[in-house]
């Protein structure tokens, strides 16, 4: 790799840590790239879909003129493992915040948990999170939420291709999921509770596809940084 290429365009895949957010993941290849190459101060790089802090998974990041192809990018299927704990939820469908509910789950058997995902296969109706950067009335929705503002949140169209459950130790479910862009699967956790008359809220979760793209030919930001110091 060097400098013209990266200019020219590159697509990187990066296995993006926990706790991280896409912006830091980002800035952190810019800074590398930068500084290996030295490259102008403005040269263009972007992400091909956030991922939440809490998240880990594959980060697509374009570099210079590829990155005209990120809306194309996003707009492509995508595919998550995670764990759902169910019989509790929280404020922000995840481990962002406290537990805020708890419902009983005693009544909720494998048929049920396996019945159920059928609810969710096709095109359904999602609520996005009330913690999600989604804009309402010139503020993200997460800035709504953090001062105890009550917002509506109007349901969106997504589609569910693939809803596979892996692994039932209740309260935990694991699940493999294959969906479309602008799919929330901290709501689809929510839902699925809501579905099994109980409750339930997303406690790990990890973008393995997008397309064609794979976590297991990403690397981490990290390892990014080792690989471009050991070039001669």
């Amino acid at each position: 790799m060097n400098a013209e290429e990266i200019l020219a365009g590159k697509v990187l895949l990066i296995d993006k840590p926990l706790k991280w957010s896409s912006f830091q993941a980002v800035n952190k290849l810019k800074y590398i790239l930068k500084r290996k190459y030295d490259l102008p101060k403005k040269f263009k790089i972007g992400h091909a879909g956030t991922l939440d802090p809490l998240a880990t998974g594959l980060l697509i990041i374009c570099t210079g003129k590829f990155t005209k192809n990120i809306t194309e990018i996003q707009a492509q299927a995508k595919e998550y493992t995670g764990t759902i704990v169910l019989g509790a939820t929280t404020p922000s469908y995840d481990l962002e915040t406290e537990v805020d509910a708890t419902f009983p789950t005693a009544h909720i058997t494998e048929a049920l948990i396996l019945e159920t995902t059928k609810q969710f296969i096709g095109e359904i109706d999602q609520k996005p999170p009330v913690f999600s950067a989604i804009k309402k009335d010139g503020k993200r929705l997460y800035e709504h939420a953090r001062a105890g503002e009550e917002v509506e949140i109007q349901s969106r169209k997504t589609t569910i291709y693939e809803f596979e459950i892996t692994r039932i130790q209740l309260p935990e479910v694991d699940f493999r999921v294959k969906c479309s862009k602008g799919t929330y699967i901290r709501s689809l956790a929510y839902d699925f509770g809501l579905a099994l008359q109980s409750g339930g809220h997303l406690t790990a979760l990890r973008r393995t596809k997008i397309g064609d793209y794979a976590v297991e030919n990403g690397v981490t930001p990290d390892d990014f940084e080792k690989s471009l110091l050991d070039e001669k």
